[in-house]
């Protein structure tokens, strides 16, 4: 895996909603149906936005579109996986 190059387009996560159209938050299909562990997902263009569906002022964090590919090959390939 290469080295984390730092950025220096910091942004803050409390006010990076700002940075999103607010009509294009998506809830993730896997959300459960009662409003319990629900994440939110906005593909911005260039940038994704991520946050808590459940909390109006959640916190966003943000990925630009290569830092998001690689969180989605971990994701497939159950890098994140909980041990059974």
């Amino acid at each position: 895996m290469a080295d984390y190059v730092a950025r220096s387009d910091y942004y803050d996560p409390a006010t990076a909603v700002e940075m999103f159209e607010a009509e294009r938050w998506q809830k993730s299909f896997a959300s459960e149906p009662n409003g319990g562990s629900c994440v939110e997902v906005n593909l911005g263009g260039e940038r994704i936005g991520v946050r808590d569906t459940k909390l109006a002022d959640s916190p966003v964090f943000v990925f630009d579109t290569k830092e998001w590919e690689a969180f989605l090959i971990a994701v497939k390939a159950g890098q994140f996986d909980l041990p059974a």
